[in-house]
């Protein structure tokens, strides 16, 4: 497998309204994703135990990143009481018992990374994106048709989405396309980390290389 930087270019508009929000990315190429290994399996349970010991439930919407993204959300129309910032919502699952989903093996590194860092992530099949990244606003009556969903919504327009140069990819950051997502099929994929005000370079960069890690541990 080999990586290289990524660059996706935030809108000045949505820069301006929300001072902070950045998104970092790479590109892995020549992935080998599986259904399942043995390798994903037992990393599951060391982060499990890692949780456990690190969180509880009461003190979760406490934790630094996990309230910039509820802060964001918030500002966004979202209640994150009921749409939980992906990196919290899986560790919340881990406290209250149940185990993590099992999509497939490069999915599930990041999200064991995403649980590290505490940093959103979102991941891409290269093969299907488009010219260049960027995040911005949604059009009035664009379509979006999200992972699992029967019927694309239309979008009212000012969403924060993550586009490439011809469809929405993503609504920003909880919620990815069913057109690119990551599957069994995908050799080259695009991983981004997702930041939110409140939430430092430092914090992204450093959760970025987490992924690099596991991806390059697990998706063989």
């Amino acid at each position: 497998m080999e990586f290289s930087p990524f660059e996706v270019v935030v809108d000045p508009e949505l820069s301006s309204r929300f001072p902070g929000i950045e998104v970092l990315g790479v590109l892995l190429r020549g992935l080998r994703v599986r259904e399942w290994s043995e390798e994903v399996e037992e990393a599951k349970k060391a982060i499990y135990e890692y949780v456990r010991k690190k969180y509880s439930l009461e003190t979760l919407k406490d934790v630094h990143a996990f309230r910039a993204y509820r802060d964001f959300f918030w500002r966004i129309g979202i209640d994150p009481t009921k749409m939980r910032p992906s990196s919290e919502a899986l560790v919340r699952r881990i406290l209250l018992g149940k185990e993590l989903p099992r999509i497939n093996t490069l999915v599930d590194a990041y999200n064991i990374a995403s649980i590290e860092s505490e940093i959103t992530m979102a991941a891409f099949d290269a093969s299907k994106i488009t010219g260049k990244i960027s995040v911005n606003y949604s059009s009035p009556d664009e379509e979006f048709l999200g992972i699992g969903m029967d019927h694309p919504l239309t979008l009212s327009g000012g969403e924060v989405v993550i586009r490439d140069e011809s469809r929405i990819l993503s609504i920003y950051p909880y919620r990815d396309s069913e057109h690119s997502k990551v599957s069994l099929d995908t050799v080259d994929s695009v991983l981004l980390v997702c930041g939110v005000p409140g939430i430092p370079r430092s914090k992204l960069e450093e959760a970025l290389e987490i992924a690099v890690r596991y991806v390059q541990r697990l998706v063989k």
